[in-house]
C-alpha cells in the first residue's frame, strides 16, 4: 500500500515504513505525531482511489524523528563588466517523518 501525499508545495509517495524529509510545516517536539490531509492518491493490492485532486476522507500520519537541514544551496548573483557581485547561501529546514499509517 502506497499513497501521494502533498505539503510544502511538493509531491511525496510514501508507503507504511517510509522515512521521507518534508518542509518544516510545524514547530512539533520529537516522536509527536504529524498528520498529513493532502492526500492525492492511496492504491493498495487491488485498488486505485484518486482524487479530484484530494481525497475526502484520507490521511497519512506519521511520527516525528528529527528536525534536519537540507544541505547548502549557492545564490550566485553576476552582472558582467560592472563588477557587481553577491553570494548568499540558503538552508532549507526540515522534517523527518517516519510514516505509520496510511487511512483511505
Amino acid at each position: 500500500m502506497y499513497a501521494v501525499i502533498e505539503t510544502g508545495g511538493k509531491q511525496y509517495r510514501v508507503a507504511p515504513g517510509d522515512v521521507v524529509d518534508v518542509e518544516r510545516t510545524e514547530v512539533a517536539e520529537k516522536s509527536s505525531a504529524v498528520r498529513f490531509d493532502r492526500v492525492l492518491m492511496v492504491r493498495d493490492d487491488k485498488t486505485t482511489q484518486l482524487g479530484t485532486p484530494i481525497l475526502e476522507g484520507a490521511s497519512v500520519t506519521g511520527t516525528l524523528i528529527d528536525d534536519v537541514r537540507a544541505p547548502k544551496i549557492l545564490v550566485f548573483k553576476f552582472k558582467r563588466r560592472k563588477g557587481y557581485r553577491r553570494l548568499a547561501g540558503h538552508r532549507q529546514d526540515l522534517m523527518r517523518v517516519r510514516i505509520d499509517k496510511i487511512e483511505a
